[in-house]
């Protein structure tokens, strides 16, 4: 476990008393949200189980692209 979930999850019956003090309408957007991620991690996993080969060869054609200099350095500020 990371560092980081070790801390979110850290003292679990403080977390969940500060939770309570949000009113319903966040909890359920926060509820929401944990969910929809879980649910799309679930799916990612499923849809990369069914294809691990084609996985391979996106991240062979990536590398080659990027020996072959086809590629250039990610500039965030251009986004």
């Amino acid at each position: 476990m990371t560092e980081l979930l070790e801390r979110a999850l850290a003292e679990p019956s403080k977390r969940i008393a500060k939770l309570k003090t949000l009113s319903a309408s966040e909890q359920d957007a926060l509820a929401s949200m944990i969910l929809e991620e879980l649910e799309d991690d679930r799916r990612w996993a499923q849809a990369f189980s069914r294809s691990p080969d084609a996985l391979a060869q996106l991240a062979a054609s990536a590398m080659a692209e990027y020996h072959a200099g086809k590629t250039q350095e990610l500039d965030p500020e251009t986004l």
